[in-house]
């Protein structure tokens, strides 16, 4: 079972201010997308890294991670509008022979290759969706939108941090994007969960947090700073 890596990588980014889109903003003088596609072609199970950029930027995506030398297998198209489309299209531009598709934010530069590698294992072992997810730490309130008064204390006993990589049978994923329709969901696994099918959960990783606010830029800089004094690239 061939296992390839989607990253879509065509948005803006807004929350984390004005600037380059987000994936091309950098973190130890590297942009976030090169971080992440590394990542993913260095994963023992993966095969394939195709990223989704702006039509507009294709050449300059390119151009990019050629410069940072990130292996050869990693081809660009041409994303959507949307993140959702994005996905869609990068799946289809897949050779015929891959089972395992990942779905990675690039927003989430700093994912290691062990956790890429422990989502795909869960799904040669006969998952159809596969997600890592880490412990709530903090209390959950759920609280009425329109006057803003709490309405319960929810169990956090129960609740997950889901990141990214979500790893998924190939014709699962492709069943799922092709009846999502009008589903604005989060995530590719929650066009799973809309067909009906279970989605596994295996353990994250505390470095594969969400970049989405300037404070995040920060902690992505700290963690770059204290693999580098390891001797980590």
């Amino acid at each position: 079972m061939r296992a390839a890596a989607v990253v879509p990588a065509a948005g803006r980014g807004e929350r984390l201010g004005p600037g380059a889109p987000k994936a091309l903003r950098e973190v130890g003088g590297t942009p976030m997308l090169v971080h992440a596609v590394r990542a993913l072609a260095q994963a023992r199970s993966v095969d394939l890294v195709v990223v989704a950029a702006p039509p507009s930027e294709l050449g300059d995506v390119r151009s990019l991670l050629a410069s940072f030398d990130v292996p050869a297998q990693v081809e660009v198209v041409a994303g959507g509008d949307t993140r959702q489309q994005s996905v869609f299209r990068a799946l289809a531009a897949l050779p015929d022979d891959v089972d395992v598709v990942l779905v990675h934010d690039a927003a989430r530069p700093l994912a290691p290759s062990e956790l890429a590698d422990s989502v795909v294992t869960a799904v040669r072992g006969g998952a159809d969706a596969v997600v890592p997810v880490l412990p709530v730490v903090d209390t959950v309130k759920r609280v009425d939108p329109d006057t803003d008064v709490v309405l319960e204390t929810v169990d956090r006993g129960v609740l997950r941090a889901v990141q990214t990589p979500q790893g998924f049978r190939r014709t699962v994923l492709a069943r799922a994007h092709a009846h999502a329709g009008t589903l604005d969901a989060t995530d590719d696994a929650g066009l799973v969960e809309a067909l009906g099918l279970q989605v596994r959960v295996v353990p994250g990783h505390p470095e594969a947090f969400k970049v989405t606010r300037p404070l995040d830029l920060v902690l992505a800089e700290a963690v770059v700073s204290r693999r580098r004094a390891a001797g980590v690239r």
